[in-house]
């Protein structure tokens, strides 16, 4: 299932973090408020488990989340939106991928794996701000399912519909969400019209 979000203010941030005259501090002020955007999409239907709470006046039906949630970005780019996924789920646990990809064969490959234990209760939220030929994000659902994980969500700020057809192909089970689809790919492996390097626009660098 893909979710594509639709919202007037979301649609003002696309905006500014698409806009190659943006600034820094306004590009990453831009993607955090977007991030909280996905992460509410994303969390609406986090397994819970139901139990009685005291109320000052009465008793009442309350909730609690069932199992870890883990949320996993990919490096770099996309600690410019954890921060919004850990404040909505303040018990969340965070795992790190390093994927870097090749520039000759668009192909990923992993430096760095640092992952909190899964098991079949867990949920798990990989998370990159962009999703454009689908091969970094479809090797770390092949980590966390190799991991233990069976309840996996991806997130993106913004999608090539190459990418997302590439998630959807290898693992159809796999939740998608993400703020706009862009309208392609280009010969580069880039995301057109796009934002530029997510990662060099968060961090300052070229």
């Amino acid at each position: 299932m893909v979710t594509i979000l639709s919202n007037s203010v979301l649609a003002c941030d696309i905006t500014t973090i698409r806009n190659k005259n943006t600034a820094m501090p306004e590009f990453r002020a831009a993607m955090e408020r977007i991030g909280y955007h996905l992460a509410v999409s994303v969390t609406q239907n986090i397994p819970i488990c139901q139990h009685t709470i005291q109320t000052p006046l009465e008793e009442t039906a309350g909730c609690e989340l069932q199992g870890d949630v883990v949320i996993v970005p990919i490096l770099r780019a996309a600690l410019s939106i954890l921060h919004p996924f850990t404040a909505l789920i303040p018990t969340a646990k965070v795992g790190y991928l390093g994927l870097k990809r090749n520039e000759q064969t668009l192909e990923p490959y992993e430096y760095y794996a640092n992952i909190p234990a899964l098991t079949q209760n867990s949920t798990v939220i990989i998370i990159d701000p962009m999703l454009a030929t689908g091969g970094s994000i479809t090797a770390a659902i092949s980590h966390v399912q190799k991991a233990g994980a069976t309840n996996i969500q991806v997130a993106a700020v913004i999608a090539a519909p190459e990418g997302i057809a590439c998630i959807q192909n290898v693992y159809p089970d796999v939740s998608i969400t993400v703020a706009v689809v862009d309208r392609m790919l280009n010969e580069h492996g880039y995301i057109v019209p796009g934002l530029g390097d997510a990662g060099d626009r968060v961090h300052g660098t070229e």
